[in-house]
């Protein structure tokens, strides 16, 4: 299974809505980094994403974006193939 990486934070509803949805397609490590207790990352997060909320999520090498764009990716049929590739 692919590496999956998430910018996230504490109080992030959608961030937990992701989580549960990679759970869900058999995502069993999630390597967070929490941009409120790490704020030198949320400036890493923005350059690296060009987006400046949470969660932003990257499968593998594939950034993927935040929780709508996760969720629309699953709906379209594209999630699990990128999670199969390692």
């Amino acid at each position: 299974m692919a590496k999956v990486l998430m910018y996230t934070t504490g109080v992030c509803p959608f961030c937990v809505m992701a989580e549960r949805l990679l759970s869900q397609r058999g995502v069993e490590q999630i390597d967070k980094i929490r941009v409120d207790l790490e704020p030198g990352r949320k400036q890493e997060m923005m350059e690296r994403t060009g987006r400046r909320t949470v969660p932003q999520i990257y499968i593998g090498d594939t950034h993927v974006g935040g929780f709508d764009d996760l969720s629309a990716l699953d709906r379209a049929g594209g999630l699990a193939p990128l999670l199969a590739d390692d």
